[in-house]
C-alpha cells in the first residue's frame, strides 16, 4: 500500500461523513431549533474555513480568512456546496501530491498570529481528526433534539464502499 493510500481512504471517509451529516442536518426545525441549528451550522462552517486555511498552507497560497470562522453562519445549502467542493479539492490534492511532498515541513501563521510548522501529512491528518471532532459536537446537539444521527464511523464507510469486506470470514 502506498503512503498516500491511507490518506485517500480517510479523506474519502470524511467526504462521505460530511455528506451524511449535512443530509441529517435537514432535521433541524428552523423555528423550534433555531439556536441549535445555528450552532451546528457554525461548527460545520468552522471546519470548512479551517480546511480552506490549510489548503492555502499546503499549496503555499494565500487565504482570505482572518479568523477560524466567518462572522455569520451560512445557509445549509451554501455550506453543503462549500464542504462538498472542499472535500473534492482534498481528494484531488491527494491525487497529485507526492510522498516526498507529504513529508516536507511547511511553516505557516495561524489566524491568531501564532506561528506553526507541520508536515503536509500532519496537516492532512489533523484535518481528518478536526472535522470528526466537530461532527461529534454537531451529533451531540442533534441527539439532544432526537434528530436521527448518521452512522459516522470509518468501519461503516469501508463496508458501504467496499461491500466485499462483509464476505470475509
Amino acid at each position: 500500500m502506498s503512503t498516500i493510500a491511507p490518506l485517500r481512504k480517510l479523506f474519502g471517509y470524511r467526504a462521505w461523513a460530511n455528506a451524511e451529516f449535512l443530509e441529517k442536518m435537514e432535521g433541524f426545525d428552523p423555528d423550534l431549533h433555531a439556536e441549535e441549528r445555528k450552532a451546528a451550522l457554525r461548527l460545520s462552517n468552522h471546519t470548512y474555513v479551517v480546511d480552506q486555511i490549510f489548503a492555502a498552507h499546503l499549496t503555499g497560497g494565500e487565504h482570505e480568512f482572518w479568523a477560524d470562522n466567518t462572522p455569520e453562519a451560512p445557509s445549509l445549502e451554501d455550506l453543503r456546496t462549500a464542504l462538498t467542493a472542499s472535500d473534492l479539492w482534498y481528494l484531488r490534492y491527494l491525487d497529485i501530491v507526492t510522498p516526498e511532498q507529504l513529508d516536507e515541513s511547511v511553516s505557516f501563521v495561524f489566524t491568531d498570529g501564532d506561528r506553526g510548522c507541520m508536515s503536509r501529512r500532519e496537516m492532512l491528518t489533523d484535518l481528518v481528526i478536526h472535522s470528526g471532532y466537530h461532527r461529534g459536537e454537531v451529533g451531540r446537539i442533534m441527539s439532544q433534539l432526537s434528530i436521527r444521527l448518521p452512522w459516522d464511523t470509518f468501519a461503516v464507510y469501508l463496508h458501504q464502499t467496499e461491500p466485499s469486506r462483509r464476505l470475509v470470514t
